[in-house]
């Protein structure tokens, strides 16, 4: 707040929002801005957001390497994604680069699909791993937020000013029969909503200037509805193919009341326990979290690491799902056979769900980003 009102650039009025929505927001004391931001003034340059980018790609990549004993020109696959930030060359060119990777590697840049492109990227990478056999696949999500941060005042850009913070993730998928005893995972399935056609689904957030040609990210009002109704199909797609036969025909029977017979029934809501051990719902923010809590009916337990990565690292946008998923594994929760409910939104608007099955009882990986702190949670949140 202090930094926001040396820069100058916003009104009491902004100032006071931003405040508000800070204090309510989920988020500790501890999440991490580019070091761009910290400068008075701010310096959002094309440098300065590259090495945001190295920063958390690297830094993320290296500790990747190092954990999987794997050399970086065994790489056959790169799906990289990044919202906002998309210089020329690609940041997977700029991988390429750093780790001398090797020249037929098949390489991907997603720009532009919002805080759900993690599990798209995932979605990508399997049906490469599809198509060339025996080798690896890395994968790596990040937002930037050095070139996008907003100096205007329109009260509905500013939000994403008060959420989004620094973080990237790394993950490798194989499709080597003999990393089968040493993987975490196996990828059970992707299930991918899109309700683009819908106009006020694909404005709810978009990049756009204000009319003092300042440039930033507006958050509609309907964003809570719009969600609801991607998160309704894809569960809707997802609920056969991981839910008990019990379940599918309370579901399917309750629809067919409604449908046929026009009785005023309650939709009924699976219980997606019975499915999945752990959750990992986008820390969007707190109010995405507590309204998949209540529409899933699911026990806070269920939501802890949402609601504790958004207090410690903030909404990370497309990484916030592995930070979920290291948060439960730093807990000493994944036991073997467990499954895993990914799920993530984004602009678009855009709903999709990756479900893991853990081959192991899963240990953290060294040099988690929870290492030095895990003990100190959970910690209790403004509700």
């Amino acid at each position: 707040m202090d930094h926001s009102r040396l820069t100058g650039d916003f009104d009491e009025s902004s100032l006071e929002f931003q405040r508000k929505i800070l204090e309510r927001s989920g988020l500790g004391e501890e999440t991490y801005l580019p070091e761009a931001m910290h400068s008075i003034p701010p310096r959002p340059t094309m440098a300065a957001a590259r090495e945001e980018a190295e920063q958390v790609i690297f830094g993320a990549l290296d500790n990747l390497f190092a954990n999987t004993n794997v050399n970086p020109k065994d790489i056959g696959i790169l799906v990289v994604n990044c919202s906002l930030f998309n210089p020329t060359p690609s940041l997977s060119a700029m991988i390429v680069n750093k780790y001398k990777l090797r020249g037929n590697i098949r390489s991907f840049n997603l720009g532009g699909m919002g805080c759900s492109a993690g599990v798209i990227a995932v979605d990508l990478a399997k049906d490469m791993l599809r198509v060339h056999r025996n080798t690896y696949a890395a994968v790596v999500s990040t937002e930037n937020i050095t070139q996008n941060w907003y100096f205007g005042n329109k009260k509905s850009m500013l939000i994403p000013n008060c959420l989004f913070r620094v973080g990237g993730s790394a993950v490798l998928l194989s499709n080597k029969s003999s990393d089968r005893r040493r993987a975490k995972y196996k990828l059970v399935h992707v299930v991918r909503t899109h309700k683009g056609a819908d106009d006020k689904a694909f404005r709810c957030v978009y990049q756009e200037m204000d009319d003092t040609g300042k440039t930033g990210v507006s958050l509609s009002k309907e964003l809570m509805a719009i969600a609801g109704g991607a998160l309704k199909t894809n569960i809707t797609t997802l609920g056969p193919l991981v839910l008990p036969l019990s379940e599918q025909l309370l579901f399917f029977a309750t629809l067919v009341a409604k449908k046929l017979f026009n009785a005023k029934v309650k939709p009924y809501i699976p219980d997606f326990t019975l499915a999945f051990d752990h959750f990992c719902i986008h820390a969007g923010g707190r109010a995405v979290i507590d309204e998949l809590e209540k529409n899933l009916q699911l026990l806070p337990v269920h939501v802890e690491s949402s609601r504790m990565t958004l207090h410690r690292f903030g909404n990370t946008s497309s990484s916030s799902i592995w930070y979920e998923l290291a948060y439960t594994e730093a807990k000493g929760r994944v036991q073997k056979g467990n499954r895993v409910w990914q799920i993530a939104f984004g602009s678009g608007f855009k709903c999709n769900s990756a479900v893991w099955e853990a081959l192991q009882n899963v240990k953290p990986s060294p040099s988690s980003p929870w290492e030095d702190c895990i003990d100190m949670y959970p910690v209790h949140t403004v509700v």
